[in-house]
């Protein structure tokens, strides 16, 4: 057996048009044997077969159901399917479900197969030259066009050496599904087996997987381990991709675990309900699919409705391709580039395929043009160009390693080789147990930032040495991760445009006043308000008459406030306290002579034409400050206690 080799080929075709029996005569099991499975042991018979080649190629194949009411075990079994097998009865011809299967199998992306003409020992030969004819119109515009048309009789088993030949021939030019990505396996079947306890089984899709090995159940999040693996009947140490595979699972009852479960490698799949796709609608659809349609999705083993969100647009014309979004009533898990299906509930019809685009998604706004504009890129674009663009689209945020793997569905070496290729546009850092990626345009955004905010901070505080790196964050935005702001104030420290003295950071570029030149303005300052008497000017205009040096005075006339040497009257009026301290004093003199005092007293009291624009203001700080009561019109001196 050429282990190296693994295929996985699948029938297709109508109800009673043979399929089982060909199987049968190809492999030797009969897929029909249900009810022997759980006495069996654990095994995956049903609906399964293996043959080996001439070759030596291992063989796995799907015999699926060929009614209508079973199309959704249809799309389980083609999941994973290198190529076909389309069974058409020669007495019948293409029939309903023929076609189905056929688009199902577009659909899902498969590209290559045979076509089997069965029953050929109930025809004569001109009826069998019509219906080759017939199925040849039939398959023109499709991924079979120019597939070889065998016959076949399960009576005398006519042409069952030309399918094994044609079978291997196909075999050998299939690319192998990738072992070096992580384990991945749709669950199509789950039951118990006396003394073993919990088995499923599935193609195994991706990647290989071994005895002991830790695995998830998806998208449930339960976590097990392999006790057992049986590959076609038979106990292997390891699984690989393309192999039908049935696994014992450590721990986990038959009711945790449900068809549509994918077991994978753990923390490589993340459950969603938003993805992002490309649609084909199938070309003789009854009537257009329509905008927020609730259809039913089909992808690996799982079956959800799900409502098909369109962009800019109301309809999708049959035979249409174009991008969209689905919501699902329940989170699946996978990957990009996965295939799927879509059908009307209520006609029971297959309307719609595609692959995703991105597995875990939001909900766009279909009425935004750039919604649309970024789905038409991923759709288009090369892994190297997405994974820049999802690394800059989260800006100073960054991406968590394991997000971008998925969005991408590159893992492992592969995802590392694509990351070394783009070192020079973006960068690693580790963040605990995660590993975050920013983009070098980000760090250059964020090193303008700070040195912007810095400068601006300078500017208005030129007597302060700097901000605390928690302050600086904060006012640009407490979300970036402390190891990516600490990442680039580190650059700017080595490049020497930032300075940090114990916890204060600076820019470099920014002098300080010395102590002597805030002192000389300081003296300015209180000269300017004493200069400005009983009557100054707005305390704004004060300031500005000190033109180049206003930040620097602005400061320190909140220094002069705080510490008592300025005294705000009121919002707009700023005295020097001595100038105070004299109205103060000359109305105590007065109030002790006199007992009361009126406005006209006031204003002859202070001994120049004052108008009420400042009168008001003085004598109402005299009330606050509690040297004067008000009386009615009048003031008297407040009792001191």
């Amino acid at each position: 057996m050429n282990i190296s080799r693994r295929v996985i080929i699948g029938t297709a075709g109508h109800i009673d048009h043979g399929k089982t029996t060909l199987v049968k005569a190809l492999t030797g099991i009969d897929t029909d044997r249900l009810k022997e499975e759980k006495a069996r042991g654990i095994t995956i018979d049903i609906g399964f077969a293996n043959l080996v080649l001439p070759s030596g190629t291992l063989a796995g194949i799907v015999d699926v159901p060929g009614h209508e009411k079973f199309i959704r075990n249809m799309v389980a079994g083609a999941t994973g399917i290198d190529f076909v097998i389309l069974v058409i009865a020669a007495d019948e011809g293409v029939m309903p479900q023929t076609k189905e299967h056929l688009e199902i199998c577009e659909l899902l992306g498969i590209k290559d197969g045979i076509v089997v003409l069965t029953k050929i020992d109930l025809v004569d030969k001109e009826w069998l030259e019509l219906v080759k004819e017939d199925v040849q119109n039939f398959l023109k515009g499709t991924f079979l066009e120019n597939a070889p048309i065998l016959t076949f009789s399960a009576i005398t088993e006519e042409g069952k050496e030309e399918i094994l030949k044609i079978l291997d021939e196909k075999a050998s030019q299939i690319l192998m599904k990738p072992e070096d990505q992580p384990f991945r396996l749709p669950v199509d079947g789950v039951f118990i087996v006396k003394g073993f306890g919990t088995v499923v089984r599935g193609t195994t899709i991706s990647g290989k997987v071994n005895i002991n090995q830790a695995v998830e159940i998806y998208p449930k999040g339960i976590q097990t381990k392999v006790r057992n693996i049986q590959v076609h009947g038979k106990n292997v140490e390891t699984a690989y991709a393309g192999m039908r595979t049935a696994l014992n699972l450590q721990g986990v009852e038959k009711e945790e675990i449900e068809r549509g479960d994918v077991v994978a490698d753990p923390g490589i799949l993340k459950p969603s309900q938003w993805l992002d796709l490309k649609i084909t609608s199938l070309k003789d659809i009854d009537k257009p699919i329509k905008n927020y349609e609730n259809l039913l999705f089909y992808i690996g083993t799982s079956e959800v409705l799900g409502k098909i969100i369109l962009f800019n647009k109301d309809y999708l014309k049959p035979g249409e391709t174009d991008i969209a979004q689905i919501f699902l009533q329940k989170p699946i898990v996978a990957w990009k580039g996965d295939r799927f299906i879509l059908r009307r509930p209520s006609t029971n019809t297959t309307v719609a395929g595609g692959e995703i685009l991105n597995p875990i998604s939001y909900r766009r706004k279909r009425t935004k043009p750039w919604e649309r504009k970024e789905l038409e890129f991923i759709a288009k674009a090369s892994s190297e160009e997405l994974l820049k663009h999802y690394v800059e689209k989260k800006e100073y945020l960054g991406i968590n390693g394991k997000d971008l793997q998925l969005l991408l569905s590159i893992f492992d070496k592969k995802f590392q080789e694509l990351v070394n290729k783009l070192s020079s546009k973006i960068i690693k850092l580790k963040d605990g147990e995660n590993i975050l990626y920013f983009s070098k345009k980000a760090e250059e955004d964020l090193k303008k930032e700070i040195i912007e905010v810095l400068k601006k901070f300078h500017q208005n505080n030129p007597f302060s040495p700097g901000l605390t790196k928690e302050l600086l964050k904060s006012r640009i935005s407490s979300f970036i991760p402390e190891v990516f702001f600490n990442y680039v104030l580190e650059k700017l420290i080595q490049k020497g445009l930032i300075i940090k003295e114990k916890e204060i950071l600076s820019l470099t570029e920014f002098k300080q006043i010395d102590s002597k030149e805030k002192e000389k303005l300081k003296k300015e300052i209180e000269e300017k308000f004493l200069k400005e008497g009983l009557t100054p000017k707005n305390f704004e205009d004060i300031l500005l008459d000190f033109k180049e040096n206003y930040k620097a005075v602005k400061e320190l006339s909140q220094s002069l406030l705080r510490d008592g040497v300025l005294v705000k009257v009121s919002e707009k009026l700023v005295y020097h306290k001595n100038i105070l301290e004299e109205v103060e004093k000359k109305v105590v003199d007065f109030l002790q002579k006199n007992k009361e005092m009126s406005l006209a007293d006031f204003r002859k009291l202070l001994n120049i034409q004052i108008s009420r624009k400042y009168l008001i203001p003085l004598v109402e700080y005299l009330d606050k400050k509690k040297i004067t009561l008000r009386v009615g019109d009048k003031r008297i001196l407040r009792k001191r206690g």
